[in-house]
C-alpha cells in the first residue's frame, strides 16, 4: 500500500481535472473528426476557486490535497485523526467533524478511505441528497464505498455532474455493469496504483520486507497493516477492528447470476 500512494493521488487529480474540464467528451469530438466547441465547453469549468474535499487524509488523501493546493482551490478534509495544526495551516485546510458536513460544503468530493463496515455504501441515496447539486465525485478507494445504483440515478438526475472511479464492485466488472454506460462518467479499470513507477516501488518494498523478516529486523510502520493478529502500523491508523463486509459473498452471487 505504501508503494502506490503517489500514483493513486496523481490519478485522483487527473480525474478531477478530467471531469470538471469535460475532457473525455471533448476528446471524443476530436477522435470523431468534429469541432463542436459549444457542446464541449457547455459542461467545462475551471477548478480554481472550487471547494474540494477528501474523505480521509492519510497518505493518499493528504497527497491529493498537496497536489491540489497550486490550483488555488479551497481544500477540505474529514478524518478520524485530525492532521497537525501546522499541516492545516500550510495547506489552508478546513476540517469537518463528519463526512456529511464535508459533502454539503464541497463542489468536488474524493474518497480516499478504506472499506470496512463503517464505510460500506457510505455514499448512498440519502447521503447523495446532502451533496451540492451538480457536484463531482471521485472514488479510487473501493467500489463498495458507493451504492452502485444510487450513483447511476444521481448522474441521470443531475444531482451529480460527474463520477470518476477506478474501483468497481464486483471486480472484474461484468460487461453490463451500469457504471460502464451511465452518463458523465470517467471510469478506469483499477489501474491508478499500477503505473510502471509504482511497480518499481512494489518490487523494492517487497524485497525490503522479506529482508527484514529473514534478518529479524522490524518492518517499517509504512508497510504494516496487521502484526501478531492485531492492527499495526498504518493499519491501526486507517482501519477499525471488527468483522469484514459481506463483499465476498455478494460478489459470488454476481458471478453465479452471470
Amino acid at each position: 500500500t505504501y508503494c502506490n500512494s503517489i500514483s493513486v493521488a496523481e490519478h485522483v487529480v487527473m480525474m478531477i481535472l478530467g471531469l470538471v474540464r469535460n475532457y473525455l467528451p471533448s476528446h471524443q469530438w476530436a477522435l470523431k473528426g468534429g469541432w463542436n466547441i459549444a457542446d464541449c465547453v457547455a459542461r467545462s469549468y475551471d477548478v480554481e476557486g472550487m471547494h474540494v474535499g477528501t474523505v480521509a487524509a492519510g497518505r493518499i488523501g493528504l497527497a491529493v490535497l498537496r497536489r491540489l493546493k497550486p490550483f488555488d482551490m479551497h481544500l477540505h478534509y474529514t478524518d478520524r485523526h485530525r492532521l497537525p495544526a501546522e499541516v492545516e495551516a500550510e495547506l489552508k485546510l478546513t476540517w469537518h467533524a463528519t463526512r456529511e458536513e464535508l459533502y454539503q460544503a464541497c463542489d468536488v468530493v474524493t474518497l480516499n478511505c478504506p472499506l470496512h463496515p463503517e464505510t460500506e455504501h457510505m455514499v448512498n441515496e440519502e447521503t447523495l441528497k446532502l451533496f451540492k447539486r451538480g457536484a463531482y465525485l471521485v472514488n479510487t478507494a473501493r467500489g463498495k464505498l458507493c451504492d452502485r445504483d444510487a450513483i447511476v440515478r444521481a448522474l441521470e438526475t443531475g444531482q451529480l455532474a460527474g463520477y470518476a472511479g477506478d474501483v468497481w464492485f464486483p471486480q472484474p466488472a461484468p460487461q453490463d455493469h451500469p457504471w460502464r454506460s451511465m452518463p458523465h462518467h470517467g471510469m478506469t479499470p483499477h489501474i491508478s496504483g499500477t503505473s510502471l513507477s509504482a511497480q518499481t516501488r512494489y518490487a523494492a518494498g517487497t524485497r525490503e520486507i522479506l529482508e527484514c523478516f529473514f534478518e529479524g529486523r522490524p518492518i517499517r510502520d509504512e508497510y504494516l497493516i496487521v502484526d501478531g493478529g492485531k492492527l499495526a502500523g498504518v493499519g491501526a491508523h486507517s482501519y477499525s477492528a471488527g468483522n469484514a463486509t459481506g463483499g465476498s459473498e455478494e460478489a459470488a452471487r454476481f458471478k453465479k447470476a452471470g
